[in-house]
C-alpha cells in the first residue's frame, strides 16, 4: 500500500486576511488538518466549496508544477490568489517523492506543450502513448495520458477528470485508479463530482460540503444521493420542467 503523502496541516490563523479568497472560503478557514489513510482519497463538494483551490495549494507544497500557460491579465487582480500553499503543511511518510497534477482546464495547455518538446525530439510521445494526444479525442488523449503516466511511482493529482469522459470511460478510469493503487506504488488524490469514480474501492472520501471539511461515507455523499433518486424516480424531477 502507497502511502507517500499522509495529510496535510492548514494555519488559518496565520493567513494574512479573511476577506479575499482563498483565504475567504470557509472550509478553508475552518479546517485544521485532512488526512490521507488510503492510497486513493476524494474530495468532494459544491463548485466553489474548496477543493480544487485546497488540491492546487498541496500541489504546489508539495513542489509539483502545474503546467499551465502563461498567465493573461485579469480584470480585479488578485494578489492573494496563489498564496494558500505558504500557509500549509504536508506531511510525508518517507521523504517527498516526484508526481504530477492533472487539471481538465489546463490538460490542452500540457498537451500543446509536449507537441511542441516532440516537435524537436519525437521520442518525448512514446510515454504519453505514442502519439499526439492533440490528434486524438479529448476522452482519448485523457486515458493516454492516465495510462502512461500512473505506471510510473508517485503522488498524482486529478482535478475533475470526469470532466471530458463518458460514463465508460470514468468505469475505466476507475479501475485504472484502483489497480495502480494496489501495485503498491501510486497514491491518488482526486477533487470529483462524478459518483462512479467516488465508488472506488476502500477510497477515502473528505466531504467539503461540511465546514470543517469532514470524513463521509460514499452513500452519504450528495453526489451519490442526488444521483440515486433522480434513477429512481426520474418523472418527479422532470414534472415541473
Amino acid at each position: 500500500m502507497a502511502i507517500h503523502l499522509q495529510g496535510v496541516t492548514l494555519h488559518a490563523s496565520r493567513y494574512p486576511t479573511n476577506e479575499h479568497y482563498p483565504f475567504n472560503v470557509p472550509v478553508l478557514c475552518a479546517t485544521e488538518r485532512i488526512d490521507f489513510p488510503t492510497p486513493v482519497t476524494m474530495f468532494v463538494g459544491d463548485n466553489g466549496a474548496g477543493k480544487s483551490t485546497l488540491m492546487e495549494a498541496i500541489v504546489r507544497r508539495c513542489g509539483i508544477h502545474i503546467w499551465r500557460a502563461a498567465a493573461r491579465r485579469r480584470a480585479r487582480p488578485n494578489p492573494y490568489e496563489d498564496m494558500l500553499a505558504n500557509y500549509i503543511d504536508v506531511h510525508w511518510a518517507d521523504g517527498s517523492v516526484p508526481g504530477s497534477f492533472f487539471g481538465s482546464d489546463l490538460f490542452h495547455d500540457f498537451a500543446a506543450i509536449l507537441d511542441e518538446w516532440a516537435a524537436s525530439d519525437p521520442g518525448q510521445l512514446k510515454h504519453f502513448g505514442g502519439e499526439s494526444l492533440l490528434t486524438q479525442s479529448h476522452g482519448q488523449s485523457l486515458m493516454s495520458y492516465f495510462r502512461c503516466r500512473y505506471k510510473i511511482r508517485g503522488l498524482y493529482f486529478l482535478d475533475e477528470p470526469e470532466t471530458a469522459l463518458a460514463p465508460g470511460t470514468q468505469i475505466e478510469l476507475l479501475r485504472l485508479l484502483t489497480t495502480m493503487s494496489r501495485a503498491g506504488h501510486a497514491q491518488f488524490i482526486v477533487a470529483t463530482h462524478s459518483p462512479i469514480l467516488l465508488a472506488c474501492p476502500g477510497a477515502t472520501i473528505h466531504s467539503f460540503d461540511t465546514v470543517p471539511a469532514s470524513q463521509v461515507e460514499y452513500e452519504d455523499t450528495e453526489h451519490f444521493r442526488v444521483y440515486r433518486d433522480f434513477m429512481a424516480d426520474r418523472a418527479s424531477y422532470l414534472r415541473d420542467l
